[in-house]
C-alpha cells in the first residue's frame, strides 16, 4: 500500500496582515463603491497573515507579465530544493529511489517544467518520470495525492515525489476591481510545499482509494482570464455554496469504500478555501468543527495557499503527534471545474528507509 509520507512546508519571509490587507483596499480604492462590503469579506476570511515573496510594494507594481513569470522561476528554483530535501528526509529516502516527480502549480509557467531542473539540479535519476499539473489550481494538491497514488498501484515499489509551488502574490493585477477580486487580494498567500508517497513502507496516511468529482456548468466560477498583463483571476460570487455540491462526493466516496459516514472519520484534512467552506462541510457532513482545525489554521496563519493547502495541514497533524494506528481519515481539495480530487487513508506507523547514501550526498550538497 502506498503512504503518504510528512509533508515539508516553506512560506516566504515577507508577511502581510489582515489590518495591513484592510489598510490598504481603503488607501488603494478610496472611492470604490462597494468598499465597505470589501472590507468585511476581508474581516471574515479568518486569514490573520499571509507570506508574500517581495515586499508588499514591489507586489503592487506591475512591471509585466515577463518580469513576473522570471520571477516566478527564479523564486521557485530558490525555495523548492530545501521542501524537497526536507520531505526526502521525512521519508526516509533519497533522490536516487523516487521514480516519479508530479509538480503542480497554477502561479506560473515555465517549459520545460520545474520537474526537468530538479532532476538535472538535485540529483534524480535521469529515467524519473515528470508529471506537470498546471490547471487544476487548488485542487491540484489533492490531485497529485491520487495521481501518485495511481502510479504507485501500478508500479507498487515505486516512490513519489509531489512539489507544489504557488506564488499567488505574482498574481495581483491592480487594474481588476470586482468584488471577487479584491477578496481574492486579501485571501491568497504564498508557500512551496513537498511530500514523499512510498509504495512500500513509510509512516503517514496509508491511501486506500482516490475519486474525482466535477459539478456540471460550473467552469466559469473559477477561473483565469489570461491577458498580455498575465493570469486575471476570476471568482464567482456562488463558490463559497460549492460544498453543498460537493459533499455528496465525499460521502459517496466512502460508501464505495464501506466506510459508512463521513462524520465516523478520525480526521480531515481539506482544503481551506475560506471559512466559509469549512463550515459548510461541518453543516453538510455533519462533522465537528473541531474536525477542520488543521485546515483552520493553515487559513488563519498562511491563507490560502492554493495546492499547498493540503500539505500544510497535513504537516499540522505530523506536529500534533498524528493519529492512532489505522485511524481512518480523508484528503480533498476543491478546485476550479468546479473539482474535487478526495483520498481516503489510514494511518501507518511502519517506516523502512529506502535509500543507503542520503539525499544531500546523492544531490551533491555538503
Amino acid at each position: 500500500m502506498a503512504t503518504l509520507c510528512r509533508p515539508s512546508i516553506a512560506v516566504p519571509e515577507h508577511v502581510l496582515t489582515q489590518e495591513q490587507t484592510l489598510e490598504l483596499a481603503r488607501t488603494l480604492h478610496p472611492d470604490h463603491p462597494q468598499l465597505p462590503l470589501v472590507l468585511r469579506l476581508i474581516e471574515n476570511t479568518g486569514v490573520r497573515k499571509r507570506h508574500i515573496v517581495q515586499p508588499i510594494e514591489e507586489t503592487l507594481d506591475h512591471p509585466g507579465f515577463e518580469h513576473r513569470n522570471k520571477l516566478y522561476e527564479a523564486e521557485a528554483k530558490r525555495r523548492v530544493p530545501q521542501v524537497v530535501y526536507q520531505a526526502l528526509d521525512n521519508a526516509g529516502v533519497g533522490a536516487r529511489d523516487i521514480d516519479l516527480i508530479v509538480y503542480v502549480s497554477c502561479t506560473g509557467f515555465m517549459m520545460p517544467s520545474l520537474t526537468a531542473w530538479l532532476i538535472n539540479a538535485l540529483g534524480f535519476r535521469n529515467d524519473t518520470r515528470q508529471l506537470p499539473i498546471a490547471q487544476l489550481g487548488c485542487a491540484a494538491g489533492g490531485a497529485a495525492i491520487n495521481r501518485a497514488h495511481d502510479f504507485c498501484l501500478a508500479y507498487p515499489n515505486s516512490n513519489v515525489l509531489i512539489v507544489a509551488c504557488e506564488f499567488c502574490s505574482l498574481c495581483y493585477q491592480p487594474v481588476d476591481v470586482g468584488v471577487g477580486s479584491l477578496l481574492s487580494n486579501g485571501l491568497f498567500g504564498d508557500a512551496v510545499a513537498a511530500a514523499v508517497v512510498r509504495g512500500r513502507g513509510g509512516t503517514g496516511v496509508r491511501l486506500e482509494r482516490n475519486g474525482s468529482h466535477l459539478v456540471p456548468d460550473t467552469e466559469d466560477w473559477i477561473s483565469y482570464a489570461v491577458k498580455a498583463t498575465g493570469f486575471h483571476f476570476l471568482l464567482d460570487k456562488r463558490v463559497p455554496k460549492t460544498m453543498q455540491m460537493l459533499a455528496p462526493a465525499l460521502r459517496e466516496l466512502a460508501t464505495l469504500h464501506n466506510w459508512g459516514e463521513v462524520s465516523g472519520f478520525d480526521f480531515h484534512i481539506v482544503h481551506a478555501g475560506g471559512p466559509r467552506i469549512l463550515d459548510d462541510l461541518c453543516h453538510y457532513l455533519g462533522v465537528a468543527p473541531d474536525m477542520y482545525r488543521y485546515s483552520r489554521a493553515t487559513l488563519t496563519e498562511r491563507g490560502n495557499i492554493a495546492s499547498c493547502v493540503v500539505f500544510d495541514a497535513l504537516d499540522r497533524l505530523f506536529a500534533d503527534g498524528g493519529a492512532t494506528e489505522s485511524a481512518r481519515g480523508v484528503i480533498a481539495g476543491f478546485g476550479p471545474g468546479i473539482t474535487a480530487e478526495i483520498a481516503l487513508g489510514r494511518w501507518t506507523t511502519t517506516r523502512r528507509t529506502v535509500g543507503g547514501q542520503g539525499r544531500r550526498a546523492e544531490a551533491g550538497v555538503a
